[in-house]
């Protein structure tokens, strides 16, 4: 059997393959450059860009927990025009899709860096982190309530013809309605999940272990939660779903694929293996040979119940 065909398209995007890096866990490409062939990846997703830099939050800011991690970073980042001057040049040389990630405290801030990135020669696609309080709005999460989602969302696809991914928080009740509304609001993809919120104590000190005191959960501890809520999701809208969530084999990008998601985004496990996406990549390759599937995209949404 001649080599599986790995390429999806996820909003008007094409990738050679449904593999890419999570937001935050990859930097901006250039971090993880010694380590792996940039060009092999689906997708580039850089680390979440503000309007302005972000110094993000005390330390301690990152532990390990039982098959997972902790994190409060604050979203740390250099600020969007300093990425267009001084990240987007070396991403250039790539042939992988650049996806931005990016994220605001008020409703401004998201359009504002929208706009900016609207015009810039090699960004493919935005991804957009709804997971932050609205500072103007009382600190309310634009991603735990509908109707907030729905406006930033609204505003932002006035201002960009590119595809907009939305990445959904799952520290809500219901992620479908989250999805509905951001659909209906005109996003082109949507990507979950993000960290849940977790908390750990170290029982020596009494003292939580993150200076923050409660951070985002990832890793693959949260797998069966983010698979279930792809699952849900998929079902819920008609656009496409990227999963996200525990990932560190290929085996665990096959369970996302296999409920509906057209591709994913490793996290926590770059940080153990460098090149763990490069190993995922070649283990979907080798599943579909050993299965007979000609094309990945024969597999996707096969879940039968």
């Amino acid at each position: 059997m001649a080599h599986p065909k790995l390429a999806v398209e996820v909003a008007g995007l094409k990738f050679k393959n449904p593999v890419m890096p999570a937001s935050g866990t990859f930097g901006y490409g250039e971090e993880y450059a010694p380590y792996l062939d940039l060009n092999k990846l689906g997708a580039i997703v850089t680390k979440g860009l503000s309007l302005n830099p972000k110094a993000g939050n005390a330390t301690p800011r990152i532990c390990e927990t039982v098959s997972g991690m902790l994190n409060a970073i604050g979203l740390q980042n250099i600020g969007i025009d300093a990425f267009i001057e001084h990240k987007i040049p070396f991403l250039a040389q790539y042939n992988s899709p650049v996806i931005v990630n990016f994220f605001g405290n008020t409703l401004e801030e998201y359009v504002e860096v929208a706009t900016r990135l609207e015009d810039v020669p090699g960004v493919a696609g935005l991804e957009m982190n709804i997971s932050c309080p609205n500072v103007k709005h009382g600190g309310i999460v634009f991603g735990t309530e509908a109707s907030a989602a729905h406006e930033v969302v609204s505003q932002v696809r006035k201002k960009t013809q590119k595809p907009l991914i939305v990445k959904l928080t799952p520290n809500v009740t219901d992620i479908r309605v989250t999805a509905k509304a951001v659909e209906d609001a005109g996003a082109d993809a949507i990507s979950l999940i993000n960290t849940l919120t977790g908390m750990a104590v170290d029982v020596k000190t009494r003292k939580p272990r993150l200076a923050n005191t409660i951070g985002g959960l990832s890793g693959p501890a949260i797998r069966p939660i983010a698979v279930r809520l792809v699952h849900q999701v998929v079902q819920a809208v008609e656009v496409p779903v990227i999963g996200i969530g525990g990932i560190s084999r290929a085996i665990d990008a096959l369970e996302f694929l296999i409920v509906g998601a057209k591709a994913v985004q490793v996290g926590t496990a770059n940080f153990v293996d460098p090149n763990v996406m490069e190993t995922i990549i070649d283990g979907l390759e080798e599943f579909c040979q050993n299965e007979g599937i000609e094309d990945i995209n024969e597999l996707i949404g096969t879940l039968e119940v």
